[in-house]
């Protein structure tokens, strides 16, 4: 029985370094590429020696897709392809493809010039990694060759984030990537269509969540910041330069100006500046509102929102600081939170989910003494908060996408363990479908029953449906009398009449005999009367006739009578039926067997 074989080379049971590897129909899929933000050994790539231990990766991947430009889903895309070695196609959506190379860079300055690491891809390697990317189309069919498919839906998430549905023939597997199934301030909500794969791979991230009211969770932000700007705190918010900075950029300049308010909002530049630009440029990849607005003004650009200056971390009075990256790890984020660290009046509002191991979780996690490098310790007196504007599902996002594809089994990646476990019951429970949640190095392999297309001919369509036959649905499957012609690797049933004259070939009759005793003092044409007879008193509906020829016939059936050469009591039956009368022939030949009622005539 043909399988689908999924195992995560990162996001098994764990957030961060997204990388599942799919062999389907002997087609072998690498869904997303990513590094992980809580480590900086061995262990932030994923361990590509599971998929060759030397040579190149092209011999072994059909293709690459990466569903969306976060590091933790594209951010070891040059050192797999570059330094590692993959020449194979690599897809991803025009947005994805515009702000990858940019997020690379700026992960790859931080970690080389300003931390000096070595073993990690150049500038020169990232261009040459983006040369082999080819950018996808929501909803367009992509053939990578002459049996594998892929097409992308739009997830939400973040600008240019996408599903997609892969496919082999007829077997199937949907790659959520990162999805969101509400849509907020800037992007629309993740859609796709009942396409039943076999199996769904969702991101699991708040797996146990369901999250409150949007309207509450803005409201309590705002609140906040205004009570910190009020005692004259300063609040910083690390964001990622693209997706929920943009979201939390339009409420606060909504509020400012609602508000009137006078303390600085500020953004630390380059990389928002590009994001912007890139938001500019890809209008069709946000809401409707926003596209509306557009044409009046320019959401993304702000009068309350100015570019950061490191000078200004120093400065006194309040100010609200978007600083990168999302989870205090490294980069600008860190240095400021580092200086604002011992003061009560200041407050840091971390908007979105953080890795093991960075900093982020450990303050979320109520750490007030951390160890910095060179081992000096930084006392946390700042106020901490935590507020959802994650762009992930909910538990109630997850299972409404299931909903909307209909999967037959379902796999869960980027989550943590204990989460998971939790929503693998609720899905199995509900949706009676089996769900796996493999850890990395694992492999989850799942059998189909895949489904062969056959074209029914439009004469045996319709001579069914005069036959009191309904109209076909999927949902209703029913049986079809046909003949079956296999041509140049397509299926076609057809009517047995047009067959025949398709093929050239003449009909033969195909009819089962049965032979059956009867005990009867009578003579034979006698005996067979009486049969005739029985069989009109027991049979209504059917046409029963008794021939010159001395036969009884019963639709298709034919009925003989001859004596035993030993007792000419004992009557032979012979009974002959076409396949078709296959059901009344056997019927026919249990009740003769129980001899004839007494009182015939």
């Amino acid at each position: 029985m043909p399988e689908i074989k999924v195992t995560p080379l990162g996001a098994g049971q764990d957030v961060g370094r997204s990388c599942i590897l799919v062999s389907i129909g002997g087609k072998n899929i690498m869904l997303d590429c990513g590094m992980h933000m809580g480590y900086n050994d061995d262990r932030r790539f994923p361990d590509f020696s599971y998929i060759t231990q030397n040579g190149r990766l092209t011999d072994f991947l059909d293709c690459v897709i990466i569903s969306h430009f976060h590091l933790d889903h594209c951010g070891a895309l040059p050192y797999m392809s570059e330094m590692v070695g993959y020449d194979g196609p690599i897809y991803m959506t025009h947005p994805t493809k515009a702000i990858c190379p940019i997020l690379l860079e700026d992960f790859r300055k931080i970690t080389v010039d300003k931390k000096g690491e070595t073993n990690f891809f150049t500038s020169q390697m990232i261009k040459d990694c983006m040369k082999k990317v080819i950018p996808l189309n929501l909803h367009q069919t992509v053939q990578v060759d002459d049996e594998l498919e892929i097409k992308a839906y739009y997830a939400g998430h973040v600008l240019g984030a996408a599903m997609v549905h892969i496919k082999v023939r007829s077997e199937s597997v949907v790659y959520t990537g990162d999805y969101n199934m509400t849509p907020d301030r800037h992007l629309g909500a993740a859609w796709i269509d009942k396409c039943r794969p076999d199996i769904l791979i969702s991101e699991s991230t708040y797996a146990t969540t369901i999250r409150d009211s949007k309207r509450c969770r803005e409201r309590d932000f705002l609140k906040k910041v205004h009570d910190a700007i009020e005692r004259g705190g300063k609040v910083l918010i690390p964001v990622f330069a693209l997706g929920r900075a943009q979201e939390l950029c339009i409420l606060l300049e909504t509020f400012w100006e609602r508000m009137n308010l006078k303390a600085p909002i500020y953004f630390s530049t380059g990389l928002t500046e590009k994001a912007n630009h890139y938001y500019k440029l890809f209008i069709t990849w946000t809401n409707q509102k926003i596209r509306k607005t557009f044409v009046q003004r320019n959401m993304f650009e702000f009068k309350h929102i100015k570019a950061f200056d490191r000078s200004y971390a120093d400065n006194p009075g309040p100010m609200v600081v978007f600083a990168t990256p999302g989870m205090l790890h490294a980069g600008q984020s860190l240095q400021i939170f580092k200086k604002w660290a011992g003061n009560e009046k200041n407050m840091v509002i971390m908007p979105g989910y953080c890795v093991q191991g960075t900093i982020g979780h450990k303050i979320l996690n109520g750490q007030r003494k951390l160890e910095m490098e060179g081992r000096a310790t930084l006392d946390v007196k700042l106020q901490v908060e935590y507020m959802s504007f994650s762009a992930h599902a909910d538990a109630k996002g997850i299972m409404q996408l299931i909903r909307m594809a209909e999967p037959r089994n379902m796999l869960l990646v980027h989550g943590e363990a204990a989460k998971m476990e939790f929503l693998k019951g609720k899905i199995e429970q509900e949706f009676s479908i089996n769900c796996y949640m493999p850890a990395n190095g694992e492999t989850a392999t799942v059998s189909t029953n895949p489904s062969v297309p056959v074209d029914i001919s439009l004469k045996l369509l319709k001579r069914e449906m005069a036959l009191g036959g309904s109209l076909p649905d999927p949902k209703k499957p029913r049986t079809m009398h046909g003949t079956l012609i296999m041509k140049e690797n397509s299926l076609r049933l057809v009517s047995s009449e047009q067959a025949l004259k398709e093929l050239g070939l003449n009909e033969h009759q195909l009819r089962f005999t049965c032979r059956v005793q009867l005990q009867d003092p009578h003579s034979d044409p006698d005996t067979l009367h009486r049969i005739y007879t029985h069989l009109k008193s027991v049979l209504k509906g059917y046409t029963i006739q008794h021939l010159p020829d001395g036969t009884v016939m019963v639709d298709s059936i034919v009925i003989k009578v001859s004596s035993s050469a030993e007792d000419t009591h004992t009557k032979v039956l012979l009974l002959s039926w076409s396949y078709q009368d296959e059901d009344l022939g056997s019927f026919l030949s249990t009740l003769l067997k129980k001899g004839l009622p007494a009182g015939l005539c």
